[in-house]
């Protein structure tokens, strides 16, 4: 997994991004962290939910922009 700072997170992509979530999970089921590390994960993965909600959000706009106008054709 690659381990991306808060800094440059928004460079990944929506897929980069789910991979990085459904490692932080897994590391963080496995139990063996600290109560830090473990913070410290859980603070990213809701750094990468927003960047997802971020990105979907703005794909969801650039369709409605596309139906509108295939409707005022």
């Amino acid at each position: 997994m690659n381990e991306n700072t808060n800094e440059n997170i928004q460079d990944i992509s929506l897929k980069e991004a789910f991979e990085q979530l459904d490692g932080l999970i897994e590391k963080m089921q496995e139990g063996e962290l600290s109560l830090e590390e473990t913070f410290s994960l859980y603070k990213k993965g809701i750094a990468l939910v927003e960047l997802a909600d971020s990105k979907i959000e703005k794909v969801e706009c650039d369709i409605k922009k596309l139906d509108e106008l295939s409707e005022e054709k």
